[in-house]
């Protein structure tokens, strides 16, 4: 009996060891954080009105809606909302007969965006969390005319929900989507797109003014950007995160070392081509520098690994200081990143 219990007093402590050992770095706790937010639906107010009446209903939108009203106007291009024509504008967008298509799209993916409201919630605590002095935006959803999955303004983040209807939805196709696009227009992305956007927002590439822009620090910042939406969305695994299949993301962690040999030996970090950079950072359905195995955007997962690294070398730096750092090099140095 004695036996007996010891093993199973070992057997405990491996499991709280190798429990400890898989530890969640990002995970935080955010249960004292306290965070308002509520999903205003635009598309809703607006397309079940009597088209007849949506002239009159203008006061009253722009009343509830303020600023994004003019945000989705200009989406939509259907002008300024201060002009006497513009309910004449929104009434053609609401008869439209794509867009009521697409709005019934919507209210059948979307009869109630409750789970979205408590995952954008638990998101802007974290983000709270983080950074106790900047404000949460106001979230309003709309249909964009497929123009936009995420907007922002100083104070609003606007989501086109017709951009998540699932990737199989006809319209995708119709309009040409490439399948790698695709694949990420489903309700999972919403809350990471939202809190990529925001950060893109508040931390935009002009904004921080770098010394340089070359593919170091393009990877470097787009990197920053990925760390901070790993950690508002700490439970989200990588693939998410990045866009990356599960083949893809296998890829990146079996090839990381070679493809950041292969950015330093064939000279492309410091590179200011405009071609190299976007070849390397941009949308694409693989890198082309590297096999077709590989995602597009596979530098951004390198920038972000540098990101990871000078993070854990650096466990004083906060993650507001790392945001607002305009010193890629020193961020490199600093991150001591060696990949094997």
């Amino acid at each position: 009996m004695r036996k007996r219990y010891l093993i199973i007093c070992v057997v405990l402590a491996g499991m709280i060891l190798m429990s400890s050992c898989h530890k969640n770095r990002y995970r935080v706790d955010v249960s004292a954080v306290k965070v308002n937010l509520e999903v205003k639906r635009l598309e809703k107010d607006i397309f079940s009105l009597d088209p007849d009446k949506i002239p009159a209903s203008v006061p009253a939108l722009k009343e509830k809606y303020g600023a994004f009203l003019q945000l989705f106007s200009l989406a939509v291009n259907i002008g300024d909302v201060n002009d006497p024509s513009f309910g004449d504008f929104l009434v053609r967008f609401c008869t439209d007969k794509l867009n009521f298509e697409v709005y019934n799209a919507v209210i059948k993916e979307y009869p109630d965006v409750d789970g979205l409201t408590r995952d954008l919630t638990d998101a802007f605590r974290h983000y709270r969390f983080y950074f106790p002095s900047k404000n949460v935006p106001e979230v309003y959803t709309c249909i964009s005319g497929f123009n936009y999955s995420v907007f922002t303004s100083d104070s609003i983040a606007g989501i086109g929900l017709e951009r998540y209807l699932g990737t199989k939805y006809d319209y995708y196709k119709r309009l040409q989507i490439y399948n790698y696009l695709a694949e990420r227009m489903n309700r999972r992305n919403i809350v990471p797109d939202v809190m990529y956007g925001w950060a893109s927002k508040e931390w935009g590439f002009a904004a921080m003014k770098y010394s340089t822009d070359n593919v170091m620090t393009e990877m470097i910042h787009q990197g920053k950007l990925k760390y901070f939406e790993k950690c508002m969305l700490p439970e989200d695994n990588d693939s998410l995160i990045f866009g990356f299949s599960g083949s893809q993301m296998k890829f990146c962690r079996n090839n990381e070392g070679q493809m950041w040999q292969y950015i330093v030996e064939k000279n492309l970090l410091f590179s200011t081509d405009r071609f190299v950079i976007r070849k390397l950072t941009d949308e694409a359905p693989f890198t082309s520098f590297f096999t077709s195995e590989s995602p597009g955007k596979a530098a951004v997962w390198i920038g972000f690994r540098i990101v990871e690294s000078y993070m854990e070398a650096n466990k004083d730096i906060s993650l507001e200081k790392l945001m607002d750092d305009r010193d890629i090099q020193l961020i490199l140095e600093k991150a001591r990143y060696n990949p094997r």
